[in-house]
């Protein structure tokens, strides 16, 4: 396996990270724990030493999926986890109807405490702000991160779905190591000058949901049903006259895929790859098989003619429907 780094810092990294959410949280009801855990010490088998988590979910069961999985080989893997809910508030209470947000300093060293606790850990590798809090300055989030670091329980500081001046400011105070945020070939949004700030400050970059939760696929479409559980099925992007527009970018893929004899989800990674050195995609899976395909994306080499061809594709097609309802798109990019 390949492997990048990430921030100033020397995080290093496996090219291809492994997003955890989706084994016990959003895509329906949780995987069975022993085959979880079985397939991310598989992965670590394979060469994927990044693993992403969070307190939020469940809330906390997959923090505590991770850490029992990791506990024998903790020494081989750097694990990323997240603060930034209020966990104790009901979400609907939250302005607006967004998910209520806590990130008074109090809370983030609450969070951090129990998070090492689930992680079975001594240490945080990577600890990011979820969704930034318009009630907390950025750079008292930051400070609190920069003691938790001197004080050796964390070792590097993120931010997730954060704005351009929010990243700034907090770079001030404390070192970003990584941003994670939205970005593949169908949420492109980061293009319009966050990665060019990530660049210039040195940040790396960790897009989640790079193959569209799933879409870039190829394996869902308009007759494609979602449980309740399933957060795709409050998606804007998810409903059924939605999925049959936007099939047509899918083909695109497909068939672009096939002169590469690769799939359109190992295209979508090895494009997301190819846009920077220190961007570390986190496709998430609960299958061997995607696993084992997801990997094979970082040896997928395109050429500037081949990139050229995809971008025009994805600038061409248009994709119905935003990624998320407007509440929840109120807490993203502040």
């Amino acid at each position: 396996m390949k492997k990048r780094i990430l921030g100033k810092n020397g995080l290093e990294v496996s090219a291809l990270g492994f997003g955890c959410m989706g084994m016990s949280f959003s895509y329906g009801p949780p995987a069975d724990k022993q085959e979880m855990i079985s397939l991310l010490r598989k992965a670590v088998d394979l060469g994927i030493t990044f693993f992403d988590t969070a307190e939020v979910y469940g809330p906390f069961i997959n923090e505590e999926l991770v850490g029992e999985a990791f506990l024998p080989i903790r020494n081989q893997v750097v694990i990323a986890t997240k603060f930034g809910f209020d966990i104790g508030v009901d979400p609907r209470k939250g302005k607006g109807g967004a998910p209520a947000l806590n990130s008074r300093p109090e809370n983030i060293r609450k969070v951090a405490e129990a998070s090492l606790k689930r992680l079975k850990s001594n240490v945080i590798d990577l600890l990011y702000q979820h969704r930034v809090d318009p009630n907390v300055p950025i750079e008292d989030v930051a400070g609190t991160v920069k003691d938790l670091i001197q004080e050796g329980k964390v070792k590097h500081f993120g931010l997730s779905e954060a704005g351009i001046e929010t990243i700034r400011r907090a770079n001030k105070v404390q070192p970003v190591t990584a941003l994670q945020s939205e970005y593949s070939l169908w949420y492109r949004q980061p293009e319009e000058g966050l990665i060019q700030v990530l660049e210039e400050l040195g940040i790396g970059f960790v897009p989640y949901s790079p193959l569209g939760r799933g879409f870039l696929t190829g394996k869902i479409d308009e007759n494609t049903e979602f449980v309740s559980s399933d957060f795709r099925s409050m998606l804007p992007r998810f409903t059924h006259d939605a999925m049959k527009v936007n099939q047509a970018f899918v083909a695109l893929l497909v068939k672009m895929a096939k002169q590469k004899n690769a799939t359109p989800a190992q295209l979508s990674l090895a494009w997301l790859l190819a846009r920077k050195p220190w961007i570390v995609p986190i496709p998430g899976t609960t299958k061997l098989s995607r696993l084992e395909e997801n990997i094979g994306a970082v040896d997928l080499q395109l050429t500037s003619e081949e990139l050229k061809e995809i971008d025009n594709a994805a600038s061409n097609t248009k994709i119905e429907g935003t990624r998320y309802p407007e509440h929840l798109e109120k807490v993203t990019g502040r």
